[in-house]
């Protein structure tokens, strides 16, 4: 699937080319006591390079590494169980992340995805002393693409002090967009090492979930352009827009997801009503299935861009009836948002919940949907509510009261946009499960955040 030269590369850039690749073992050599290095985001982060890092654990003291959603483990910190030398800095955590501050070897750094680029412009600029990334094959002009996650990496391109690039010629192009593209002359060394390119298959929908998107769906009109998280329930949703009779829907979203080319072979994903990128999906990184990448190999309807630009709420708002549709882990009754930590446990990140947020309420009949089950079941068997009278101590407050939109679970949907106090946790309340309506009523009560006038919730 690797990129095409689309003719005989430049004589020039070949030779450039050949001056500059080196073994894995030979570029991580750059590497000294005390740097940071940057892995970028998800899918660059390089294979090849990390395993020859890894064998210079006993060489090197003090390395801290910077990446976004790990998708596969961290042959650096595998390497290092004690966290002596290498310490994983994560925008975001994945499933493998946030198994090892428990090990004290990864540490989270707050971010809000439409931003990050700025805190490598504005924060932290000049110290990135290394960005390795994996990248597709050269094409003839002597750019490398990269492919799955432009997200922020031009960014952390720009503030590094060497450049590393891993080929990989199973990686697929995509077509920009902006920031989407690295030059030779912007290269240091190159490294060549096939390795796979990780999937991530969808997952399967609950019976809860089904209930939700029953909600959401009936909302959806022709001509929306979507946004639409990690998870089952995303998937789900566009699965069921596949086998209805909405049409012209538009895709401006950070992720690329299997759902899209769903809709895109049903021919409901035409971006025709977009007033922002009219005819092509948006997205800043593609995480999925080998169908999706296959999909997005050289596809001119398709544009990556950063995050700062997919994630802009200004940008967002551009396109009318936008519908962002996101997962959380509990909600208060005042209507804040925790989606990323169980109190200070941190679970994934702010990523770009927050952007959207935003962005979908301030388009033109556009929609904010954060949704989540309305209740769990604990170790012990009970059952519990993610609506909750306060947020867990310690819980990270994703999205603040004041732009929190329309809550779902299963037994309907709140819009809090605009309410008092009194009102949301009316609201929340109704959509809460049912046996557990009369605490949280009780609880609202002591806040004095609950009329008496107030009408019982219905089970």
């Amino acid at each position: 699937m690797g990129a095409e030269s689309g003719g005989l590369i430049n004589i020039h850039y070949q030779k450039e080319y050949q001056e500059k690749l080196v073994s894995p073992e030979e570029a991580v050599r750059i590497v000294k006591n005390g740097d940071w290095i940057d892995f970028g985001f998800g899918h660059s982060k390089p294979v090849a390079l990390d395993r020859a890092l890894a064998l210079r654990k006993d060489e090197l003291k003090d390395i801290n590494i910077r990446h976004v959603l790990s998708l596969s483990p961290q042959a650096c910190i595998e390497a290092d169980p004690e966290g002596e030398v290498f310490a994983l800095n994560s925008w975001y955590f994945s499933a493998y992340d946030r198994k090892l501050p428990d090990r004290g070897q990864a540490y989270h750094s707050p971010m809000a995805f439409g931003n990050l680029a700025l805190n490598y412009q504005k924060s932290i600029q000049y110290q990135v002393d290394v960005a390795m990334l994996r990248v597709t094959a050269m094409n003839k002009d002597g750019y490398f693409n990269l492919h799955c996650a432009c997200a922020s990496c031009r960014a952390i391109i720009e503030a590094s002090k060497k450049v590393v690039v891993e080929v990989n010629h199973r990686l697929p192009w995509a077509m920009g967009g902006a920031d989407e593209l690295i030059h030779i002359s912007e290269v240091d060394y190159i490294v060549e090492a096939e390795s796979t390119v990780e999937t991530i298959p969808a997952a399967s929908p609950s019976d809860t979930d089904r209930k939700i998107a029953m909600h959401i769906v009936p909302l959806i009109r022709d001509g929306a352009c979507l946004q639409l998280g990690i998870g089952g329930l995303p998937n789900l949703i566009g699965t069921m827009l596949v086998e209805s009779d909405i049409k012209d829907l538009g895709c401006h979203s950070e992720m690329l997801a299997d759902a899209y080319y769903h809709l895109y072979k049903a021919g409901k994903l035409t971006n025709r009503k977009k007033a922002v990128d009219k005819g092509k999906s948006t997205f800043a990184f593609a995480a999925g299935s080998q169908f999706l990448y296959d999909w997005l190999n050289y596809n001119p309807s398709l544009a990556t861009y950063p995050a700062s630009y997919t994630n802009n709420p200004r940008i967002i708002a551009q396109n009318p009836n936008t519908i962002s549709i996101n997962a959380c882990l509990e909600v208060d009754l005042f209507g804040q948002v925790c989606s990323e930590s169980v109190g200070t446990r941190q679970i994934s990140g702010t990523g770009g919940q927050l952007d959207f947020a935003c962005g979908a309420y301030l388009s033109q009949n556009g929609i904010s949907f954060i949704c989540c089950n309305s209740s769990y079941q604990d170790r012990d068997g009970n059952l519990k509510s993610r609506i909750v009278p306060t947020l867990l101590p310690g819980s990270i407050v994703t999205v603040p009261r004041s732009l929190t939109h329309c809550i779902v679970t299963e037994y309907g949907i709140a819009d809090l946009a605009g309410r008092s106090t009194w009102q949301r946790a009316e609201a929340l309340i109704n959509i809460a499960h049912p046996d557990l309506r009369e605490e949280l009523i009780k609880e609202a009560e002591k806040m004095k955040i609950w009329r008496k006038s107030n009408k019982k919730p219905v089970a």
